[in-house]
């Protein structure tokens, strides 16, 4: 664009050659496939649902293959019925999706603590769901919903006290029926619904092809057309753009800290992101006075419980917790700054800020604090790291093995190793590999290790974060 090289993703080139393209993704044919490898089971709890939302729906009285044609999930090839991509993720049989779709699955992932893989000893538990999607969805909610910490209230009049969820249930439904309906099927990669010890998380790949800034507008847009329809007409999910605004509006109704969602093209993704926590209860009063007599806008009051809570913020995440634009949130951020609340790091784009010097005057809540890895650092202990522990023996070998200039690949293995051994900064990789600049390494090897799944942030919600470490996720 201009003078300047910007990086395409696949979605980009459709858009580009969008004059010469006949039909979406899901509703391609693939090799080997036939109508045996749709789910008479996933075709009746289709039927059954639709039957509870429109019992007078005409296609109740098709059959099996005029329903699915008329669904989409089958086109004719060749003299013979043929699944598209929408009809096996819809309806397909447990060996078409396993075949098919190897990595096609929502993967609900207990992680204990605040960070990604915070314990190398006790890393995480993992659910692996593979079915129909209507049926995956299901299972997900359901799961979420369990696991959340169960809390309870007793309606006036009522005999019997009402469970409800951390998070409202809509909420957790509409976040993982969003994954669905949005993410990149192009790219083989799970849905991942991560419970951390103060938020849920929700990573689809795949970023939004709407703008970042029109999330919650009227008006939808989805790469999964005959998906979209398919859970539109058994009131699933909605088409018209109302989904992350319910999500919005619920949260706050709830007394919790507004989702923030954000979209990137590396790695291609779209993430949504639920802080567990009450907003502006007593003790976060209480807290905001110890920290400062200034007066504060609800807006401050969000950004500085976010900042408690994640252990850093940047214009995006204040953008979508306070529903607000560019301008006003650097204004407020400057004026937080100003205060001594925060303290401003880096520059232009990837400016991000962390707790100032008055956040250090206050003992904070326990479950507040976020605990850097002071073990592994690689620069003088004057800036606060120690000097990197050991690296394991059977790696120095490899480094040393690999030779002053070796090729990218080699360096890539060489990081993978490092990674798989514990999480790491960009420095601490650079001075295990004898690399003087971090930055070229970030920009040549560990940005594209991310977007191609072979590392993974221990800090995803925040790309820029000061604590960030890379590791390997499990396969």
């Amino acid at each position: 664009m201009g003078s300047t090289d910007q990086e395409g993703s696949e979605d980009d080139l459709i858009t580009l050659y969008a004059g010469h393209q006949t039909d979406t993704f899901d509703g391609a044919v693939l090799a080997d496939t036939d109508l045996e490898d749709t789910d008479p089971a996933a075709i009746e709890d289709y039927r059954r649902q639709r039957q509870r939302i429109n019992p007078s729906a005409e296609e109740l009285t098709w059959n099996d293959q005029d329903l699915l044609r008329s669904l989409g999930a089958v086109v004719r090839q060749g003299g013979e019925l043929k699944p598209t991509v929408a009809g096996l993720l819809l309806f397909g049989t447990p060996q078409s999706l396993r075949r098919c779709f190897p990595m096609m699955r929502i993967d609900y992932i207990r992680v204990p603590g605040r960070q990604w893989v915070e314990d190398p000893a006790h890393r995480f538990d993992t659910m692996e769901i593979r079915a129909p999607l209507l049926t995956a969805i299901r299972r997900a909610t359901n799961a979420v919903r369990d696991e959340l910490l169960q809390s309870f209230s007793l309606p006036e009049g009522a005999l019997e006290r009402e469970d409800e969820p951390t998070l409202p249930l809509r909420v957790i439904r509409e976040a993982i029926v969003n994954a669905v309906m949005h993410r990149s099927y192009r790219i083989h990669g799970a849905i991942q619904v991560i419970r951390y010890a103060n938020r849920l998380e929700v990573r689809n790949p795949g970023h939004s092809i709407k703008a970042e800034e029109q999330l919650g507008e009227p008006g939808s847009e989805t790469r999964n057309p005959r998906i979209a329809a398919v859970l539109h007409e058994v009131n699933v999910a909605e088409t018209k753009g109302s989904g992350i605004r319910a999500m919005r509006e619920l949260m706050i109704q709830h007394d919790l800290l507004p989702p923030t969602f954000e979209s990137t093209r590396r790695p291609d993704q779209f993430v949504a992101t639920f802080l567990f926590h009450h907003f502006l209860g007593k003790d976060d009063l209480s807290w905001l006075r110890r920290l400062t007599p200034e007066p504060l806008s609800d807006e401050e009051a969000r950004a500085l419980v976010f900042v408690r809570e994640l252990g850093a913020i940047d214009n995006a995440a204040y953008r979508s917790i306070n529903r607000t634009d560019t301008l006003n949130a650097s204004t407020h951020l400057r004026r937080l700054r100003d205060l001594d609340l925060l303290t401003m790091k880096g520059s232009g784009s990837r400016t991000y800020y962390l707790p100032g010097s008055a956040f250090e005057a206050i003992a904070a809540p326990p479950a507040a604090e976020v605990v850097p890895h002071r073990d592994l650092g690689t620069t003088p202990p004057g800036d606060g790291h120690q000097p990197l522990v050991p690296i394991p023996a059977p790696i120095q070998a490899q480094i040393k093995a690999a030779g002053a200039k070796p090729r990218q690949e080699e360096v890539r293995r060489l990081v993978e190793a490092l990674c798989r051994w514990r999480p790491l900064s960009s420095r601490e990789l650079a001075a295990a590999l004898e690399r003087q600049d971090a930055k070229k390494l970030v920009r040549n090897h560990l940005s594209p290790m991310v977007a191609e799944g072979r590392l993974a942030y221990t800090i995803p919600e925040m790309e820029n974060h000061p604590e960030q470490r890379y590791t390997v996720p499990d396969r």
